[in-house]
């Protein structure tokens, strides 16, 4: 196991830097002058070009590609992320700022995601070919089809404008910090997001359920007379759960992106709204940082994920 998990740990450290050149590329080409967004047209007098070119030159903007990459490449490997371009705050200070709120929005709406795909997707696959299976597969493709800021705009129309149940956007009320106030508040985006997620958890838990109940362990398990919530939950719930591990781990890295856009809609400061802002300003040091740290979180995840596999199943490790 140790040597399997070396070898992944070097071929994701190869990945990764393939990735850093890519993003580094992609970003710079990407339209736009990060000067011209820092140089205020309304406020600023005097020779705007001379004032562009310095401002480029003090960001090193004037340098080749290959120039600047090299220099961002040497600062990350000793742990600075760089400077950002708006406030020159350090970028992982303003990242880490940042994701205390996006690990809660995530964390909550995960528990809901594997909470409600589980569990239906059990019901259905026990159910199968039964109306209660085609009503959950009916939701579970509603889930998936319906865009995520169309649901938060209803929400927040019916619960927040119309019924006035829950707020609409942040993470507290002003002088509150209490966990009913923050419950309140994360209730919204995290059931979106949660439910977002949830639909491919329907379908995975409900294929990977069908396909233990027709195995011969099963069987056995029935002739020997247990309870039929034993065989599901002891012997059928393990062994489905292993295609559901691979599925949670890659979809980790994911949420981010549905993060990104629930964030915005709800106000919530996190890690996605903070990206939003950084391209929209061309603000390259925190995207760069951003991707990067979300590129790691998809390896570790990946590597997570197949050292479960073989915990869970240990004929894997054969």
């Amino acid at each position: 196991m140790a040597a399997f998990i070396v070898r992944r740990l070097l071929v994701s450290a190869i990945v990764l830097f393939g990735i850093s050149i890519l993003l580094f590329s992609l970003l710079r080409l990407m339209p736009g002058d990060p000067a011209e967004m820092l140089l205020d047209p309304f406020s600023f007098t005097g020779d705007r070009e001379a004032a562009l070119e310095a401002l480029r030159a003090r960001l090193g903007l004037d340098q080749p590609l290959p120039v600047q990459y090299v220099a961002w490449i040497s600062e990350l490997a000793r742990g600075n992320f760089g400077f950002s371009y708006s406030d020159g705050r350090p970028v992982l200070e303003i990242i880490l700022g940042r994701t205390e709120a996006t690990v809660r929005l995530m964390g909550v709406a995960l528990i809901i995601a594997l909470a409600v795909g589980i569990t239906l997707g059990i019901i259905a696959a026990l159910r199968r070919n039964k109306t209660g299976d085609y009503v959950i597969s009916f939701v579970s493709l509603l889930m998936i089809s319906i865009p995520p800021f169309f649901v938060a705009l209803v929400a927040i129309f019916v619960f927040g404008l119309t019924l006035r149940l829950l707020p609409t956007g942040g993470m507290n009320s002003p002088g509150g910090e209490g966990f009913l106030d923050s419950l309140r508040y994360i209730a919204l985006p995290a059931l979106i997001l949660g439910l977002m997620y949830a639909g491919p958890y329907v379908r995975y838990a409900r294929s990977s359920m069908i396909e233990v109940l027709g195995q011969d362990y099963m069987t056995t398990a029935r002739s020997k007379g247990l309870t039929a919530r034993r065989v599901i939950v002891r012997h059928g719930l393990h062994n489905a759960l292993i295609p559901l591990v691979t599925v949670v781990a890659v979809q980790i890295p994911v949420m981010f992106a549905g993060a990104v856009i629930i964030e915005q809609v709800f106000s919530w400061p996190g890690i996605g709204r903070m990206a939003l802002d950084a391209i929209l300003s061309r603000n390259y040091p925190i995207l760069l940082g951003f991707v990067m740290i979300v590129s790691v979180l998809v390896l570790l995840c990946n590597l997570i994920a197949d050292v479960l596999y073989a915990i869970i199943d240990p004929r894997i490790r054969l």
